[in-house]
């Protein structure tokens, strides 16, 4: 496979061309790192490099921009909606893929139809929903860390499902067919050899799920109050509050998103070596 690369374009241009890449990449990451430590009015003019260098910035976002809440209420969200996700999706996909039954093909039809339902035409009739709840068993989910917790799952689960199945497919049924050999029930088969082998397909299904939670901004808006609002809808009152004032607090801004980017940065950062195997599985029979 190198060696056909190399045949196509030679080494000096690889260079220039991932060069280029990572320039266009990374120069707005660039730019929003020099502008969270530059001053309000420097950006205002379009410095780029500072001339005096402003780190107080980020101490000052934890109370101007009420950063810490949202963040934790994300983190809560986001991360429970990737746990549950993962343990349901591997468990689900194990019974679609290794047991026959009446309307398996039908589910498998209905995972994939419901990725075409747009999330934006969903948002009335969730909320109508968790309003009627309210309203006839005097259950309140809007404005509570639960109403996001059932509409990104809803959201996520199916998509977690399906890459779920891609991927136990590329399992060999004989380790199933050993393990029962020794007295293994399906519950231990799950436990002890399709779970430890399913961590690419795990990674990529949690993933999903936590950025779903950790980017939403329309759903988080509509379904949280102040006390449950999450980091991407904090970010968003934060900058709208800038709008029409003297000179906005470029610096406190820049600052913030660079914050909200940086778990989902590590993320793939420790998870990359899963990413690849995860997302190209049942890709080569």
């Amino acid at each position: 496979m190198r060696a056909d690369v190399q045949r196509l374009l030679p080494r000096w241009l690889q260079t220039v061309v991932i060069a280029l890449i990572l320039a266009f990449a990374l120069a707005p990451v660039a730019y929003m790192l020099l502008a969270s430590v530059n001053d309000d009015l420097a950006v205002t003019r379009g410095d780029v490099w500072p001339s005096a260098w402003h780190p107080g910035n980020y101490a000052r976002i934890w109370s101007t921009v009420e950063l810490g809440a949202g963040l934790v209420n994300s983190v809560v969200v986001a991360g429970t909606v990737a746990l549950v996700c993962a343990v349901v999706s591997v468990a689900s996909a194990y019974v679609l893929v290794r047991y026959s039954f009446l309307g398996r093909g039908l589910i498998l039809r209905g995972l994939l139809a419901l990725q075409s339902i747009p999330g934006t035409l969903m948002l009335l009739p969730v909320f109508v929903l968790f309003a009627n709840l309210a309203s006839v068993l005097g259950l309140q989910v809007i404005g509570t860390r639960w109403a996001l917790f059932v509409t990104y799952l809803t959201f996520a689960l199916p998509f977690s499902t399906w890459v779920m199945v891609t991927y136990l497919r590329g399992l060999p049924h004989e380790l199933d067919e050993a393990a029962r050999l020794d007295g293994a029930s399906s519950w231990r088969i799950l436990r002890s050899i399709v779970i430890p082998l399913s961590w690419p397909g795990l990674v990529v299904a949690s993933i999903f799920a936590f950025l779903l939670g950790w980017n939403d901004v329309l759903f988080a808006s509509v379904m949280t109050n102040p006390d449950s609002r999450t980091a991407a809808v904090a970010l968003q009152v934060f900058g709208a509050t800038q709008e029409g004032g003297a000179i906005p607090v470029y610096g406190q801004l820049m600052a913030s998103a660079l914050v909200c980017a940086l778990p989902v940065v590590v993320l793939y950062l420790v998870f990359q070596r899963f990413l690849v195997g995860g997302l190209t599985a049942g890709g080569v029979k």
